[in-house]
């Protein structure tokens, strides 16, 4: 039997506006302090707003004209080489406690640790343990941090997400029998990691609107709505996870294929759900022609310099692949679980785990004869692709004005890691 384990997740509490409020020798609770672009203008997105403010009900991006104008405050630039700084500390004084293998750096202001083989050595239960590293955090630093412990690092997540802010220690814990009365109660589903309000708005149509309504919900038609991140959802809505510290180091090291563009232009959903579909044709012909399939799909997203922001997440699939509609399926249920609808300068999509193709893998949703047929379509189009050229062969969607294949397909994609 796996012994428990005990991840915490820790987030630092407006991290951007906390910054400037501590290299000011401002206090970021007392201080209405906003983070922006001065030169945008009054329609500028907010990247960070003070406890201060958030007390007062405004949020972390919103426009700045979208401020009630009897709240007075102060605009500054953002700094993004004294955030890197900061960030860089504070990593520093988690290596002070656990060993790099087990810390997962999740975003500039956010870090997992797995400190399950720490307790004995420093006699200190979880919570005692994360106590110490949030002071010592605000001792060299001067920035307050909220903390979330659980068993996985879903729970650890979430926990710190939904409850720890409202701690007086600033840290919560939850447990596997916190399930039913705690992660259930979760309402609007977009309160939950990972669900964003894209597909919060899917799954309410198929009659789930809380975690309870998702964790009960039969996991097969999630699978044949939403494929393999359909049985993703509902393990989260339940509370499993069993992804460790070190599958992020592992799939980091092994070799891949990626492709990334950078945008001529600001995008949203809809033109950006066109340039991943065709990136994912660039990709599909590079693992089919190398006999290659993958079982991890990466998406990330770029906003525009503006916003200084983004996200890259990953997936991985049970049954290994090369078919461009589950990557494209898996890539798109990414971007409606993390995209923020801020303006977008650069795509990235990776596919690891790759493997040799040995034959055809069924399974449970595609008969045979189908999935033999789309191979031998495929097979088709990239001999001729292969002979003629890439534009030999296009879809209506890419005469669209947004699209990029045209002119991409005259030039070298994606590289080889």
């Amino acid at each position: 039997m796996e012994k428990i384990r005990h991840f915490l997740c820790i987030d630092l509490k407006s991290f951007f506006a906390s910054c400037e409020c501590v290299s000011r020798g401002l206090n970021p609770f007392t201080t209405p302090l906003v983070v922006a672009n001065k030169n945008q203008g009054n329609g500028a997105i907010t990247l960070a707003v003070t406890p201060y403010l958030k007390s007062k009900g405004i949020k972390g991006r919103t426009r700045l004209y979208e401020i009630p104008k009897n709240i007075k405050y102060t605009i500054v630039n953002p700094r993004m080489k004294l955030y890197l700084e900061k960030s860089k500390e504070v990593v520093s004084i988690y290596l002070d406690y656990v060993a790099k293998e087990d810390l997962h750096i999740y975003s500039i202001d956010e870090c997992f640790l797995d400190v399950t083989d720490y307790l004995r050595l420093y006699k200190k239960t979880d919570y005692e343990l994360a106590l110490d590293i949030l002071n010592k955090v605000k001792e060299k630093t001067g920035l307050t941090a909220t903390c979330g412990i659980g068993p996985n690092m879903l729970l650890a997540k979430i926990s710190m997400d939904i409850e720890a802010k409202h701690m007086k220690d600033c840290i919560a814990k939850w447990d596997y029998a916190d399930i039913e009365t705690k992660l259930w109660n979760i309402a609007p589903l977009s309160k939950m990691w990972g669900i964003g309000t894209r597909l919060e708005k899917r799954l309410n149509a198929l009659g789930i609107f809380s975690i309870k309504d998702l964790a009960l919900y039969d996991k097969n038609k999630l699978h044949d709505k939403f494929g393999i991140m359909g049985l993703e959802l509902w393990n989260h809505a339940n509370g499993i996870d069993t992804s460790r510290i070190c599958d992020f180091a592992n799939s980091k090291k092994e070799k891949s294929f990626s492709h990334s563009q950078v945008l001529f232009k600001d995008y949203y959903a809809e033109n950006t759900k066109l340039i991943i579909e065709e990136m994912v044709e660039v990709l599909g012909m590079r693992l089919r022609t190398n006999a290659l399939e993958t079982s991890c799909i990466g998406l990330g997203i770029h906003y525009s310099k503006t916003i200084g922001d983004g996200f890259y997440h990953h997936t991985k699939i049970e049954v290994p692949t090369s078919d461009e509609k589950i990557i494209k399926d898996v890539c798109f249920l990414l971007f409606d679980r993390y995209y923020e609808n801020l303006p977008i300068r650069k795509v990235s999509i990776s596919l690891s785990h790759l493997e040799k193709q040995l034959g055809t893998q069924l399974n449970l949703f595609e008969d045979y004869e189908s999935i033999k047929k789309k191979q031998e379509i495929s097979k088709t189009i990239d001999e001729v692709k292969t002979k003629f050229g890439k534009n030999s062969i296009l879809k209506a969607s890419n005469l669209l004005e947004d699209s990029t294949a045209i002119e991409r397909n005259g030039k070298i994609g994606g590289h080889h890691e």
